[in-house]
C-alpha cells in the first residue's frame, strides 16, 4: 500500500482530525490515481476522502489497544 501512511493505531495523544483526513486523502489518491483530480472528478474524491476518514475514525474508535 502506500508507505507515507503512518499507523493511527495506538497513537498518543490521540489522532486528530488533520490526521486522520490526511490518511484518507492518501488512500484515495493512491487508489484512484489522482493527486488531484479534475473539477469533473472532484465531488466524488472529496466525498470518497470524508467516507474514508468517518471509517477510519469509527475504526480506531471501536478497535481494543492493549498496552
Amino acid at each position: 500500500m502506500c508507505r507515507s501512511i503512518k499507523t493511527l493505531r495506538g497513537q498518543e495523544p490521540e489522532p486528530t482530525e488533520t490526521e486522520v483526513e490526511a490518511a484518507a486523502r492518501q488512500y484515495v489518491r493512491k487508489l484512484s490515481g489522482y493527486r488531484e483530480p479534475s473539477q469533473r472528478n472532484a465531488e466524488a474524491f472529496e466525498r470518497a476522502v470524508q467516507e474514508i476518514a468517518d471509517s477510519t475514525r469509527r475504526l480506531l474508535d471501536a478497535v481494543d489497544v492493549r498496552a
